[in-house]
């Protein structure tokens, strides 16, 4: 009997570990080269012809708007993947991105990695978030992209049920830390910047070092210069599977 109640306990804790592995297995697309090879569409591979503009953890009323700025100077649309709680902080602002034509994709009410989270709490962030941009912009977003990239089955299920594309990134500046300056930002880009690719940039320091933002602020007029300069048209995700791309 004791044995057979031991032999019970390490059913229940294989079974356990088993759904926590099967539950965690896709945030291994957090590897972005990995991805980049493997799940192309997710990794934001899209049309050769376009680079998509991406920036996360907004909107930020400190430093959004100077972005807004610079991006309206360039002429460039972007895709800003925002907090709930930030967007319920500042829903003016969402109507202003939204007006100067920029796309609003869901990152999560917080920043909390959706792995400490299960199925309902993933769907009800994801939900929230969707519901409060349609409702401040009167704009569904189409995509989504949680918090570090994590992406688990729960974000997945909830993405399908909810309507929304996931979409991580294939290029990042790095511009969280606080070592961090546009011309680092450019130089971490740079490998990586070619036609199909999705930018990952930050538009907030809410999550990040005190001030970091700046370095992706300051690297944008060079960012959309070399993209000019190979003939790439840079703007958000909405044009970024079109033009023939297919995976």
């Amino acid at each position: 009997m004791i044995e057979q109640t031991h032999r019970m306990r390490r059913i229940a804790a294989l079974t356990t570990a088993t759904a926590g592995v099967a539950y965690g297995l896709p945030s291994l697309t957090t590897l972005r080269r990995a991805r980049v090879r493997l799940t192309p569409r997710l990794a934001g591979i899209g049309a050769p012809g376009h680079v998509a503009l991406t920036f996360d953890d907004g909107p930020d009323p400190a430093s959004t708007p100077r972005f807004l700025e610079v991006l309206a100077e360039l002429d460039v649309r972007a895709t800003f993947f925002v907090l709930g709680g930030m967007l319920a902080r500042a829903p003016g602002l969402a109507r202003e991105m939204t007006a100067a034509g920029h796309e609003l994709g869901v990152h999560g009410w917080d920043h909390r990695p959706m792995l400490l989270r299960g199925p309902r709490s993933t769907r009800d962030q994801l939900a929230r978030t969707r519901d409060l941009i349609a409702e401040v912009t009167g704009r569904p977003p189409r995509f989504v992209r949680p918090p570090h990239g994590i992406l688990t089955s729960g974000v997945l299920l909830a993405a399908r049920e909810l309507d929304l594309t996931p979409v991580l990134w294939s290029a990042w500046g790095r511009d969280w830390t606080a070592q961090a300056t546009p011309r680092s930002v450019l130089a971490t880009l740079d490998p990586d910047l070619r036609g199909g690719a999705t930018v990952l940039l930050h538009d907030s320091d809410c999550t990040s070092a005190p001030g970091a933002w700046h370095s992706a602020l300051g690297a944008l007029p060079e960012l959309a210069a070399r993209c000019a300069d190979a003939d790439l048209r840079l703007g958000p995700l909405a044009e970024h599977y079109t033009g023939g791309y297919s995976e």
